[in-house]
């Protein structure tokens, strides 16, 4: 019987480990919407084009406006997101108006007070290309900026373009749903924390669900991924922003980032940003971290300079949205009498509803919070079915 039961466990795990394999075979074999050059290119022929990249906008080793240039399309304009045409702002720096030192484009700022470029812009273009990796997270400001270069697109009469990408929290649809009353720019659709959508579903669902104004008027396109499923495991080829360098940093963000509405550090200014969580009066743990500023990355981060007791999540497993960390760091504040939630407007900006912070400080457990968002997440995940490029799970 010992015999047997020890046959089946190796069996099992060849099993297992023949499946984490097939599926990093398949990732590799992932085609992005950008490298799908043979659907899109006859259709930018003789087209005044612009787009919305950042230095994940990339054909293999070449940027897209290179290569759009190499394959003689003519692209007018650059607009910039957060982070940067390069990618190499700070989070919540300004993007200024520009010009690309190497091709001479004229780069426009979608960051900061003008997040909608003005319609005068907009005819010089006969389409607009989006094309920026995404990490699955409502409050990832990429997708805010698609909105609005959507509108701006259907006001206008300009043809939009999404470059799919893949979604490297893809698995997940979790947290609340977003309360219309707390919509910003970190949050602009009732979707929940965690979509589980690609950037070019989402693109088709801001559409069809008329969350843009003259929804009906745009002429919307999408480049799909091949070889793609969102339960993939992704390494991303290149990091997104400065301060989510490598996996790990993206599968803790959606549950790390509530802390920034806190006095706890999450690790900006160090060399693990997202992937460790302290203060420098409460220990929250027994790893020690000194953020210091970082241009590019981390100006004058939280807790800049002070020893930091917390903990370090580089190994950590976490994935999805997990708020049982953020819940015991609550409640070691309360106990020794400090104000946690410093910012209880920004909190519920990320949240999407102030339902989560009265939640947690009405002493509900975790599983009552997660409970309370079921039933909007059901629903969600019915609303989106019409609009999603790849099998559903």
């Amino acid at each position: 019987m010992t015999h047997l039961f020890h046959k089946f466990c190796v069996v099992l795990l060849l099993v297992l480990g023949l499946s984490a394999c097939s599926q990093k075979i398949s990732a590799a074999k992932i085609q992005v919407g950008a490298q799908r050059s043979e659907l899109y290119l006859p259709l930018l022929q003789n087209k005044r084009v612009g787009l919305v990249v950042n230095q994940t906008s990339r054909v293999g080793e070449q940027h897209l406006l290179d290569y759009l240039l190499a394959n003689n399309i003519k692209v007018t304009r650059v607009f910039a997101p957060e982070h940067g045409f390069r990618g190499d702002h700070d989070a919540g720096a300004h993007v200024n108006n520009d010009v690309d030192s190497l091709t001479g484009i004229a780069i426009t700022s979608i960051y900061g007070k003008n997040k909608k470029p003005d319609p005068e812009l907009m005819a010089e273009l006969d389409v607009i290309i989006f094309d920026i990796q995404d990490v699955g997270v409502r409050f990832y400001t990429f997708i805010s900026s698609m909105h609005y270069m959507m509108e701006v697109a259907a006001e206008t009469g300009v043809e939009f373009m999404v470059f799919d990408r893949p979604n490297p929290n893809g698995k997940f649809v979790d947290g609340p749903i977003l309360d219309p009353q707390f919509q910003s720019f970190v949050g602009m659709h009732p979707i929940p924390v965690l979509h589980g959508m690609t950037v070019a579903e989402l693109a088709l669902m801001i559409k069809g669900e008329g969350w843009i104004n003259q929804a009906n008027d745009l002429k919307l396109s999408t480049i799909s991924n091949t070889h793609y499923s969102r339960d993939m495991t992704y390494e991303l080829p290149i990091a997104p922003s400065p301060n989510l360098p490598n996996s790990q940093s993206i599968q803790l963000y959606p549950s790390l980032c509530f802390f920034e509405a806190t006095p706890v550090s999450i690790g900006r200014g160090t060399d693990f940003p997202f992937q460790v969580m302290g203060h420098d009066t409460v220990a929250l743990g027994s790893f020690e971290f000194s953020p210091e500023s970082r241009p590019g990355a981390s100006l004058h981060p939280k807790l800049e300079g002070k020893l930091s007791m917390g903990i370090d999540l580089r190994n950590s497993d976490i994935q999805g949205l997990d708020l049982s960390l953020f819940i015991s760091a609550y409640q070691q504040f309360t106990q020794q009498g400090l104000r946690f939630f410093e910012r209880a407007d920004f909190m519920d900006k990320l949240a999407g509803t102030d339902k989560l912070r009265l939640a947690i400080e009405q002493g509900q457990s975790l599983e009552q919070i997660q409970q309370s968002w079921q039933t909007g997440l059901q629903a969600f995940k019915q609303q989106r079915l019409p609009y999603l490029l790849y099998p559903d799970f």
